[in-house]
């Protein structure tokens, strides 16, 4: 058996469990585990286990409010020992055994530990030989997986006051990577083990979190992890004591897009004196892109809401898959007032197998935990979760006294109630259908938890604007339109509330009010480039194209990499007797986005039919014009009339009569009669054997 920290276990030279021979009785074999006439000692039996169970945390340095290493550290808190490890609050491991599992890296004691313990304390805590005492390990003092690639750290320290409540806190680490990485795994460090109780961690691809910690003047931001922060690429991110999770297998790793930032949720609590932690996360990469890549799934209800006094609150959810898959690894979550968790998966034949249950909840002990052998849960099967919450006096963990009425909430004085399953179905396919098959619920169900905290706190802009942001993503409009309203009306300084309503508003035909907040983002924020781009294409589409170019090329120069940007910018540029200029800022649109179909279709109708015969370049527009035309299913009239005019200019002019009459034939449902005219006219020229060259 390894230890907690990768250091192997002292044998055990008396007082141990023994095997007993194949065949032996169950009595037989219980009387073989609990040699009961022998009197356990430290030397023999009780400093193996401390080395193996509890000193991985109970040691200098780290988490553990006091040291066990010696036999002196051990005999004083004898009585202590036996009594925590009977309950069974040490060494801390919830999931009850036989339900689920078996799970990697568990502390939990054996029953006959237990009784080592409590016989130990019973017979006055004996010494044994000293010069039995195995050795203490080589306790490691570095990063455990070796030199890391990367390493971020908090960019400054945070002050913890000497006494108070746990302390909850957000801190953003920027990534410094300039192109695409493969994460192969990740070592967590706290910098101060004293006050680190555990962590969560995300990845923000949107510096929306970097906005929440830029806003609160102390290092990090409080409350709730910003909706746009995730787990990567279906992989959970976390840390608590002791706990090193592996290097991923060979094919899968997540993905590092440069830009992103690693969002650290840390639990910190006081230890009498005042302290400071500045938390550091090392990154291990890989020249191996991932192959197979797992999906976190999150179930769970957001309706909660707890009257005082109720002794068993139940939520429930459950959700039937699509596709089979193994499963990886689970993470319950939930606050104070939970006492039991359980997850299960019914399979096809009705079979129902526990997946987890942790009957006695701690919110201050909660874990990823991963199979040691992966269930397979085959299409069909529905998993499921059950929380049971006491929010009355008789829960010593309930936080208010009296008890209130609690709702769904990020907060910890809130309640929530998530089981989180890591799922690796069998192929990309299967995962892509899983995706689209979950999201509209967990979306659905976020959506009811925003409301739910906007029904307690409706005066907080940024909840507005989070609900609004699920609302776009349900492709409910008019709700999006109105907390993004909302939001403004109470923070009217959001650039990101103002462009984002000025998106809504631009997509729903309300040139002229999304011009005007287009106006007011770019005002509040001049760097914001996307804001810039979409006012250029609002002014465009209302006609005014000398105004608009401006806009397109102020964004470009902000942000090199926006494809929307160079593509309208090169539309400008084409619309403004500059082909040349434009053809190169289509191209730039195409290395960023090579399947972006406005810009292959743009470029080839250029290459096919600039007046400048040294612009043209039919081969070339017969290519991009063909790609567009594959990517649509040939059934966008545009692209048909584009790959149309790039036939007619190398000379094909049966093919671009053949691809004429499809973009007729699309366009007659949904065109007016000027651009019916027009696409008759251009298939005239094709019989005729004449390429189209519009005038410049």
């Amino acid at each position: 058996m390894l230890l907690a920290y990768g250091v192997a276990a002292p044998d055990r030279a008396r007082g141990a469990a023994a095997t007993p021979a194949a065949g032996a009785s169950a009595e037989a074999q219980t009387a073989a585990a609990a040699p009961a006439a022998v009197t356990p000692t430290f030397a023999d039996d009780i400093s193996p286990l401390i080395i193996e169970h509890c000193a991985p945390c109970h040691r200098p340095g780290e988490v553990g409010p006091f040291p066990l290493l010696t036999y002196d550290d051990a005999r004083r808190r004898a009585r202590q020992i036996a009594e925590v490890t009977a309950s069974r609050f040490m060494p801390p491991w919830k999931p009850d055994p036989g339900f689920g599992g078996p799970f990697i890296g568990s502390r939990r004691l054996s029953d006959g530990d237990v009784a080592l313990f409590r016989r130990w304390a019973e017979a006055g805590a004996p010494a044994g030989d000293p010069s039995r005492v195995p050795p203490q390990p080589d306790w490691p003092e570095g990063w455990r997986l070796g030199t890391p690639d990367v390493i971020v750290t908090m960019p400054a320290p945070y002050s913890v006051p000497a006494d108070g409540p746990d302390t909850f806190r957000n801190f953003v680490l920027p990534i410094p990577i300039e192109r695409t990485a493969f994460v192969a795994g990740i070592e967590f460090r706290p910098g101060n083990a004293r006050v680190a109780h555990h962590a969560n961690l995300r990845l923000d691809r949107t510096r929306s979190s970097r906005q929440l910690d830029e806003q609160d003047p102390a290092p990090g931001y409080e409350g709730p992890i910003s909706p746009q922060a995730h787990y990567p690429d279906g992989h959970f991110l976390g840390w608590t004591p002791g706990q090193l999770p592996p290097l991923a297998e060979p094919g899968m790793a997540w993905r590092l897009e440069p830009g992103s930032d690693f969002v650290i949720q840390l639990h910190m609590q006081s230890t009498g004196r005042p302290e400071s932690i500045r938390a550091s996360v090392g990154l291990y990469f890989t020249d191996d892109p991932p192959v197979r890549t797992p999906m976190m799934m999150r179930l769970g209800r957001q309706s909660i809401d707890m009257p005082p006094g109720e002794r068993r609150y139940v939520i429930r959810d459950r959700f039937r898959l699509p596709v089979g898959a193994e499963l990886i690894g689970i993470q319950p979550h939930a606050h104070f007032r939970a006492t039991e968790i359980n997850g299960s998966a019914t399979f096809p034949d009705g079979r129902t197998e526990p997946l987890i249950r942790i009957s006695d909840w701690d919110f201050n002990w909660q874990d990823v935990y991963r199979y040691r052998t992966r269930p397979f849960l085959p299409a069909g099967t529905t998993v499921a979760m059950e929380y049971v919450y006491d929010n009355s006096a008789a829960n010593p963990r309930n936080p208010d006294h009296p008890p209130r009425r609690v709702r769904f909430g990020q907060f910890s004085n809130d309640e929530m109630g998530d089981l989180w399953l890591q799922l690796l179905p069998r192929s990309e396919a299967d995962r892509q259908v899983l995706v689209r098959t979950f999201m509209p619920k967990v979306i659905n169900e976020d959506i009811v938890g925003y409301e739910s905290m906007l029904a307690a706190d409706p005066d907080n802009p940024v909840l507005h604007r989070d609900v609004a942001v699920l609302y776009m993503t349900a492709d409910r409009t008019a709700a999006a339109i109105r907390h993004y309203r909302r939001s403004l009306e109470l923070d009217p300084a959001s650039a990101t509330a103002h462009y984002n309503l000025a998106t809504l508003l631009a997509a729903s035909g309300a040139l002229d009010e999304a011009l005007r907040h287009f106006r007011r983002a770019v005002a509040l924020r001049p760097t914001h480039a996307a804001a810039h781009n979409n006012l250029g294409a609002v002014l465009k589409a209302l006609g005014r194209l000398a105004e608009a170019t401006p806009y397109f090329e102020r964004a470009v120069a902000l942000d090199a990499g926006n494809a929307a940007a160079h593509n309208n910018f090169a539309s400008a540029l084409a619309s403004t007797g500059r082909p040349a200029d434009a053809m190169r800022h289509y191209r730039l649109a195409l290395a960023l986005e090579p399947d972006g179909i406005e810009s292959l279709t743009s470029l080839a109708w250029t290459l096919a039919t600039d007046a400048d015969a040294g612009l043209r370049a039919p081969a070339e527009a017969v290519a991009l014009a063909e790609r567009a035309a594959a990517l649509t299913g040939r059934r966008d009239v545009n692209v048909q009339a584009t790959l149309a005019a790039a036939y007619a200019a190398a000379d094909r002019f049966d093919d671009a009569a053949a691809a004429q009459r499809q973009a007729i034939a699309l366009a007659e449902r949904i065109a007016g009669p000027a651009v019916m005219l027009e696409l008759q006219r251009r298939l005239a020229l094709y019989l005729q054997r004449q390429p189209l060259r519009p005038m410049r």
